[in-house]
């Protein structure tokens, strides 16, 4: 069923009034068809749940904004476009954790917060809708449908609330008393949205056993329970809160927990996810590709059938439609005018975001994730081909993401790329399994998780993944591998900051890799040895680096033998120090007015603000 063919209810479209945008729901609003035919047919029933999914498409929705803002900068990933601007430049204030209500990507009627509340607002509908005339207690069909939207609507507020922290509850469709409200204790929806997972789940198939899970991009059991278990561990976690029952009043807050007893004392929350979790493992089919290059290549093919390592893929709306700004966002820089761009765009695309410099050395030597997910190179046109070429050491690129693994359908060099941002996938249960179960203090059944990841992750030298799992003997080293192991498994997804966020880790752990950076640059510390310049050799056609020398420790002098290029740079001089960086990038993971934790959140743009007719209040000193 594709989401271009959708019946929505006008009030659907009508209200959005999260606060959002002035409107009178006393007129008569006028619809297709009336609610309880709608919702009687599994058709009509099923166009108005898929219409819950047409807001990620939008311009300024998820596709052009939140996509290509939300998640940078932390210690894995940053920020590299506007590197000189100033702490009043809009695209860096978001990542720079120096963020205005009037930020102006972000500050529109049409923007993310708003967008996601109108398919909050659809969900509402669709489960009231089903709930009243859908049969759903005797239709499985229709159960299915209800349980979908109700995953749905957990969805958007997940997206909601790791972007702006505290937001307005809202699960029942608008009524005229309720168009304008203030923000909630985000427990408050927390507790409603695990409620909604656990019913939803059973009524749910697991991928690819139904017609509507043969996909990723529609939600299965194995997605509900796995987006349960992430937001257990989220909302048990530390976040910036605002003082006890001061949710709304404009309070400065603090990083702190949940009092709420069932946040506050997780055992049996935990123990439930843990469940959840196992029950995906035993019965979901999926497993973890053997080669990740070739999950990425997938990826990059726009390959979203269910029942591999993918759970689910955000729907930049309908099949075969090319909305979606996430290659053009993340991938590999190409230069303007790329042979593998069908419409031969001159603005180069890319890069506008990319591994933290120091991630190289954080992966072992054998770790097939490494050369998959971090380089060190761009591609430049070279007459009616393209010429791959080092970048210099402060440009690193996320080589999940590559214009030139589009073969299937190939990337015009528009705005738009089609891709489906990959959302969760197997090795995130795994890996969350690992996390509760060493909460419970079950270390061994930790170990069994993070095993099946570091084994993958270490195809053809297994014996090294295995030791260095086997050597985790407490709770705190085990927590600490994990830690280390999401960043490398999941760099350039986007799952950092929220991870980190929850850790108390996020000021923490980037001026570690600020640390880091500075011990690089200077080639000290761990970096003692790493080569002055790099070289590379390259294919017989001169197209394709097939080899780098100056990466690894130790490879502090000239390669021997022929072919080896050595970096020059915009003078055609070799450098010095290839690893030196700038002051600006040192200093690129905030701005020095706010730290981090002062900013863990984006506030609600000023026009919803103003729009909310002064029941909406942001705090944090917005």
């Amino acid at each position: 069923m594709k989401t271009s063919r959708i019946f929505i209810l006008a009030s659907a479209l009508f209200g959005l009034c999260s606060g959002l945008v002035s409107c009178d729901l006393t007129s008569e609003t006028k619809s297709t068809f009336d609610e309880s035919v709608v919702f009687s047919n599994k058709t009509l029933a099923e166009y108005n749940v898929l219409s819950i999914y047409e807001v990620f498409g939008h311009t300024n929705s998820h596709r052009g904004r939140y996509l290509t803002y939300y998640g940078h900068n932390t210690d894995i990933e940053v920020y590299l476009q506007d590197l000189e601007a100033n702490q009043n430049s809009a695209k860096p204030q978001i990542s720079k954790y120096n963020i205005t209500v009037n930020n102006t990507e972000l500050n529109r009627k049409d923007g993310p917060y708003n967008e996601l509340f109108i398919g909050i607002e659809r969900a509402n509908l669709a489960i009231s809708g089903l709930r009243k005339y859908g049969n759903i207690e005797s239709d499985s069909e229709m159960a299915a449908l209800y349980g979908e939207a109700l995953v749905a609507r957990a969805l958007l507020y997940t997206e909601l609330m790791k972007a702006y922290g505290e937001v307005p509850a809202r699960f029942e469709p608008i009524a005229p008393e309720t168009i304008y409200v203030n923000k909630a204790d985000r427990d408050v929806i927390f507790k409603q949205l695990l409620s909604d997972l656990e019913e939803a789940a059973p009524l749910l198939s697991w991928p690819l056993k139904s017609e509507a899970t043969q996909e990723t991009t529609r939600p299965s059991r194995a997605f509900a329970l796995g987006l349960y278990a992430r937001l257990a561990l989220v909302a048990t976690g530390w976040a910036q809160r605002p003082d006890d029952g001061k949710v709304g009043t404009g309070n400065e807050g603090s990083v702190r927990k949940s009092v709420d007893p069932m946040f506050a004392e997780p055992t049996e929350l935990y123990t439930k996810a843990l469940g959840y979790l196992q029950d995906i493992i035993d019965h979901a089919g999926l497993s973890l590709y053997s080669d990740y290059e070739a999950l990425w290549k997938d990826f990059n093919n726009m390959v979203t059938k269910a029942g591999k390592e993918v759970i689910y893929a955000l729907p930049m709306s309908h099949e075969g439609d090319g909305r979606g700004r996430w290659n053009y966002t993340y991938a590999i820089r190409a230069e303007g005018g790329s042979a593998f761009f069908t419409e031969k765009a001159d603005q180069s695309k890319g890069g506008a975001v990319g591994p933290v410099p120091t991630m190289f050395w954080r992966y072992g030597k054998h770790d097939q994730r490494r050369d998959v997910s971090v380089v060190n190179f761009h591609t430049t046109p070279a007459g009616s081909a393209d010429r791959q070429a080092l970048s210099g050491g402060e440009k690193w690129y996320f080589g999940k993401y590559r214009f030139y693994w589009m073969t299937t359908k190939p990337y015009s060099g528009g705005n738009d790329d089609g891709c489906k941002p990959v959302y969760m996938r197997y090795s995130d249960i795994l890996l969350m399994a690992a996390e509760i179960a060493n909460e419970l203090g079950d270390l061994v059944s930790a170990k069994k998780y993070l095993k099946e990841v570091r084994t993958r992750a270490y195809r053809g030298y297994e014996s090294e993944a295995e030791a260095y799992v086997n050597a985790i003997s407490s709770k705190d080293q085990m927590f600490n591998a994990i830690v280390d192991e999401r960043a490398l498994e999941f760099l350039g997804e986007m799952l950092r900051k929220s991870d980190l966020i929850r850790w108390n880790l996020l000021e923490t752990k980037i001026e570690e890799t600020r640390t880091e950076m500075q011990a690089l640059s200077d080639r000290s510390g761990k970096f003692a040895d790493i080569a002055s310049n790099v070289y590379c050799k390259y294919s017989p056609d001169g197209l394709t680096i097939t080899d780098f020398w100056g990466y690894e420790h130790g490879q502090t002098e000239a390669p021997e033998g022929d072919g080896w290029k050595p970096y020059l740079d915009s003078q055609g001089s070799a450098p010095s120090n290839y690893f030196s960086m700038s002051e600006k990038k040192m200093n690129s993971f905030y701005f020095s007015a706010y730290s981090p934790n002062q900013r863990q959140w984006w506030p609600i743009p000023e026009v919803s603000i103003i729009d909310a007719q002064g029941a909406l209040v942001n705090d944090y000193g917005f």
